[in-house]
This record gives structure tokens, sequence and C-alpha cells, in this order.
């Protein structure tokens, strides 16, 4: 499978703060791909780079298999949506469509206008009158209908409800299914995504922390759920990669280096051994190796 997007060695800078550092990375043709870290991890900075917004300090970065900063080519095929999207503020949702028509090639007129009444969005209102929540869902819908060969959304759901979030992520993926391309997704939400995304780029300290398929990032790690003094008993054994409860009982969650003897052996002390979610082996890479916010109670019933 071709790669829209090579990293080799790429750094980025402002001044004397580095906020991305020797990435190397190749990002597959018509995959959705989950952009995930913690806050001022480098996600925004690492997709506009892709975008040509910013240019890299150092290092090679290649979209389409050119430099994309300032590359009408890059631009042409690419759309980057995000809560700070603009729109002049004379043009009405109509008059915009119109726009991304005349701009965008594989535009399709037919869906974005379905999906703007599905949402209740009138053509005939303005794009700076729009609540956040709507403004960010016009945003998606212009995404997902200008069909660009790399699509990418940067927190696209700041604002919507439970509801539209769901119904966007519904509308991405068939659209996605009957036309793809390369979309890149960036949210704090990953429970709420992780179920259409094909691959995982986890930045992590300014470097790539994971990046592949999102099973194997979930084969990473074993939840282990038993009483908190039977789990003691095998602290020594395995490393613990973030502690927390589920209800009454302690939950670690452990590398995946464990023999099927040693699995049989939990099972048999009493501890629930099973597979992670996308979202919780992310929360464990990106946590506290100590559980996080549970040790400051534990500290203070001590």
């Amino acid at each position: 499978m071709m790669e829209v997007i090579t990293f080799r060695d790429v750094t980025k800078k402002y001044r004397s703060l580095k906020v991305l550092d020797q990435v190397t990375l190749d990002i597959r043709q018509n995959v959705i791909t989950g952009v995930v870290g913690r806050n001022g991890a480098g996600k925004t900075t690492l997709m506009k780079m892709i975008a040509g917004f910013t240019k890299e300090s150092s290092g090679e970065l290649r979209v389409f298999g050119e430099r994309p900063f300032n590359s009408l080519d890059v631009s042409a095929n690419m759309i980057f949506v995000d809560d700070r999207m603009g729109f002049p503020d004379a043009l009405k949702l109509g008059d915009i469509l119109v726009e991304c028509d005349r701009f965008y090639e594989n535009w399709d007129d037919e869906l974005a206008k379905r999906l703007l009444e599905y949402f209740q969005l009138p053509l005939t209102f303005k794009h700076r009158v729009l609540s956040k929540g709507k403004r960010s869902t016009f945003n998606a819908v212009i995404g997902i209908a200008s069909r660009c060969p790399l699509t990418m959304f940067d927190e696209p759901i700041t604002g919507m409800d439970v509801a539209a979030r769901r119904d966007f992520y519904r509308a991405l993926l068939k659209d996605y299914i009957a036309h793809p391309r390369t979309i890149l997704l960036s949210s704090h939400h990953m429970e709420e995504m992780e179920d259409l995304l094909e691959d995982i780029l986890l930045i992590d300290g300014k470097d790539i922390g994971f990046h592949g398929p999102i099973v194997d990032l979930q084969e990473k790690f074993l939840s282990l759920q038993g009483k908190a003094n039977v789990l003691e008993t095998y602290a020594t054994r395995y490393a613990i990669v973030h502690r927390s409860m589920a209800g009454p009982l302690t939950e670690w969650i452990v590398d995946n280096e464990h023999t099927e003897a040693e699995l049989n052996d939990l099972r048999q002390a009493g501890i629930r051994v099973a597979t992670v979610t996308a979202s919780d082996a992310y929360l464990a890479m990106t946590g506290q190796t100590k559980g996080g916010v549970d040790d400051v109670f534990n500290a203070m019933e001590r």
C-alpha cells in the first residue's frame, strides 16, 4: 500500500521550544488514522505541517511526494478541519457550498445539502452566527463532502452533543467506505472514535509512542481484575502500566508478556484476565505508572 505522508527525522521547534523531535513515520493511503496524545503533545502541530500551514524546522516531510509547505498541489488535494476553520462573514452556508463546489474536485453537493438538512442547518444561516456545536457540525460536513484524497479533522467534535458526535462518526465511516481516502482524525474522545479507526498514531513526549493497527495497540496490554490483596501477590512479576478501581475490584493494566501457564495461574487465583479496549491501551501508554488520580485518594486514606 502506497504511503501518502512520509516523515524522515522531522523536528519542529518554536524558538527554543521543541514540539516534535526527529519524527520518522509513514501514513498509508486510504486508511483512517487516529492521531492521539495528551494536551500539548504536538498533534495539531504535526497535522498543520502535513497540511502545509506550518514549516518543519528540520528533516524531510513529503505529502503526495512533495513538500507540503506552500504547495498548491497539496492544498488542492487536502482539507484541514478544526474549530477555528473560518469563512467570510458575508457568506451564507449555501454560498459556502457553492464556493466549495468550485474548489474541491471531488465535492458532493447533494451529500452536503442532505447532511446539513439532517443536522438542521439552514442554508440561509451565516457561519458566524452558529453556536459552537453547530459550527463544528457544519465544518465537519464540509470535510466529509469535500472527499479530498487527504482529509484531516483536528478535534472536529468540539461543542457537539453526544448525538451529533455519534452521527458525525457514522456519516464519516459510511462515506469513507463508499469513497476511500486517507483520513487523519484527532480527538480526545478516543472511546467514541475507536470503532472506525484502522491505525493509531500516538504522540508521546515529542516522539511517536506507537504507530500501527489499532488491534496491535490493544494486544500490547492485558487487564487483570481482582481483589487488591490477591493482585498484590503478583506485583513483582509483571510490569504494571496502570492501576485503577473497577467497582469493588482493583484493575491492573499490564504488559502482555505472559505465557499460557502464567495466565492459567492468574485465573485459578480468581483474577479475571481480559483484553483491553483501544481507549484503555491509549490511557495506559499516556498515563502514570502508579494509577493516576486513584493514588491521590489512596494516599489521603493512609
